[in-house]
Protein backbone atom coordinates (compact mmCIF):
# COMPACT_ATOMS: atom_id res chain seq x y z
CA UNK A 1 0.00 0.00 0.00
CA UNK A 2 1.45 3.35 -1.06
CA UNK A 3 0.88 6.31 1.20
CA UNK A 4 1.06 9.86 -0.10
CA UNK A 5 1.58 12.98 1.96
CA UNK A 6 0.93 16.33 0.31
CA UNK A 7 1.92 19.71 1.63
CA UNK A 8 2.35 23.30 0.53
CA UNK A 9 -1.20 24.44 -0.06
CA UNK A 10 -2.54 27.66 1.33
CA UNK A 11 -3.80 31.12 0.56
CA UNK A 12 -1.98 33.32 -1.92
CA UNK A 13 -2.79 36.49 -3.79
CA UNK A 14 -3.26 36.50 -7.54
CA UNK A 15 0.10 36.68 -9.27
CA UNK A 16 1.83 34.90 -6.44
CA UNK A 17 3.54 31.54 -6.24
CA UNK A 18 3.24 28.33 -4.25
CA UNK A 19 5.16 25.08 -4.22
CA UNK A 20 3.38 21.83 -3.48
CA UNK A 21 5.17 18.68 -2.46
CA UNK A 22 4.13 15.04 -2.38
CA UNK A 23 6.09 12.29 -0.70
CA UNK A 24 5.32 8.65 -1.41
CA UNK A 25 6.13 5.75 0.86
CA UNK A 26 5.53 2.04 0.71
CA UNK A 27 6.26 1.38 -2.96
CA UNK A 28 9.01 -0.84 -4.30
CA UNK A 29 8.08 -0.25 -7.91
CA UNK A 30 10.74 1.25 -10.15
CA UNK A 31 8.27 2.04 -12.95
CA UNK A 32 5.62 4.56 -11.99
CA UNK A 33 4.03 7.90 -12.70
CA UNK A 34 3.45 10.61 -10.15
CA UNK A 35 0.97 13.32 -10.95
CA UNK A 36 -0.88 16.32 -9.66
CA UNK A 37 -4.58 16.67 -10.29
CA UNK A 38 -6.89 19.38 -9.11
CA UNK A 39 -10.58 19.71 -8.50
CA UNK A 40 -12.32 23.01 -8.16
CA UNK A 41 -15.70 23.28 -6.52
CA UNK A 42 -18.38 22.02 -8.88
CA UNK A 43 -15.91 20.90 -11.52
CA UNK A 44 -14.37 17.64 -12.60
CA UNK A 45 -10.92 16.61 -11.49
CA UNK A 46 -8.32 17.55 -14.08
CA UNK A 47 -4.70 16.74 -14.73
CA UNK A 48 -2.26 19.47 -13.79
CA UNK A 49 1.02 17.70 -14.49
CA UNK A 50 2.65 14.31 -14.34
CA UNK A 51 6.17 12.91 -14.25
CA UNK A 52 7.31 9.35 -14.76
CA UNK A 53 10.01 7.48 -12.93
CA UNK A 54 12.18 8.16 -15.99
CA UNK A 55 11.52 11.89 -15.77
CA UNK A 56 9.10 12.33 -18.65
CA UNK A 57 6.80 15.26 -17.98
CA UNK A 58 3.30 15.99 -19.21
CA UNK A 59 1.41 19.18 -18.47
CA UNK A 60 -2.29 19.81 -18.54
CA UNK A 61 -3.59 22.88 -20.35
CA UNK A 62 -4.16 24.63 -17.04
CA UNK A 63 -0.47 24.42 -16.18
CA UNK A 64 1.38 25.16 -19.39
CA UNK A 65 3.77 28.04 -19.09
CA UNK A 66 3.07 28.68 -15.41
CA UNK A 67 3.64 25.46 -13.47
CA UNK A 68 6.65 23.19 -13.29
CA UNK A 69 6.76 19.62 -12.02
CA UNK A 70 9.91 18.02 -10.70
CA UNK A 71 11.02 14.89 -8.91
CA UNK A 72 14.48 15.45 -7.50
CA UNK A 73 14.18 12.43 -5.23
CA UNK A 74 12.82 8.96 -5.89
CA UNK A 75 9.92 9.42 -3.52
CA UNK A 76 9.21 13.14 -3.64
CA UNK A 77 7.53 15.26 -6.27
CA UNK A 78 7.13 19.03 -6.39
CA UNK A 79 4.82 21.36 -8.24
CA UNK A 80 6.04 24.93 -8.56
CA UNK A 81 3.11 27.17 -9.37
CA UNK A 82 3.74 30.71 -10.58
CA UNK A 83 1.47 33.51 -11.76
CA UNK A 84 -1.43 32.02 -9.86
CA UNK A 85 -4.93 33.14 -10.75
CA UNK A 86 -8.19 32.88 -8.83
CA UNK A 87 -9.18 30.17 -11.33
CA UNK A 88 -6.40 28.00 -9.90
CA UNK A 89 -8.29 27.74 -6.63
CA UNK A 90 -8.89 24.04 -6.06
CA UNK A 91 -7.96 21.04 -4.02
CA UNK A 92 -4.75 19.62 -5.46
CA UNK A 93 -4.29 15.86 -5.28
CA UNK A 94 -1.18 13.78 -5.63
CA UNK A 95 -1.45 10.49 -7.49
CA UNK A 96 1.02 7.62 -7.58
CA UNK A 97 0.43 5.04 -10.30
CA UNK A 98 2.47 1.88 -10.69
CA UNK A 99 2.79 0.50 -14.18
CA UNK A 100 2.88 -3.19 -13.32
CA UNK A 101 0.41 -3.83 -11.92
CA UNK A 102 -1.57 -0.78 -12.99
CA UNK A 103 -2.65 0.56 -9.61
CA UNK A 104 -3.43 4.10 -8.52
CA UNK A 105 -2.99 5.63 -5.11
CA UNK A 106 -4.29 9.06 -4.18
CA UNK A 107 -3.38 11.53 -1.52
CA UNK A 108 -5.98 13.34 0.56
CA UNK A 109 -5.41 16.62 -1.22
CA UNK A 110 -4.19 20.07 -0.26
CA UNK A 111 -6.26 23.20 -0.73
CA UNK A 112 -4.91 26.08 -2.78
CA UNK A 113 -6.84 29.33 -2.60
CA UNK A 114 -5.93 32.25 -4.81
CA UNK A 115 -7.47 35.57 -3.88
CA UNK A 116 -8.08 38.35 -6.38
Amino acid sequence: QVQLVESGGGLVQAGGSLELSCTASGSSSSLYTMAWYRQASGKQRELVASITSAGTRVYGDCAKGRFSISKPYVDTMYLQMNSLEPEDTAVYYCKFQTWVPNVEFWGKGTLVTVSS
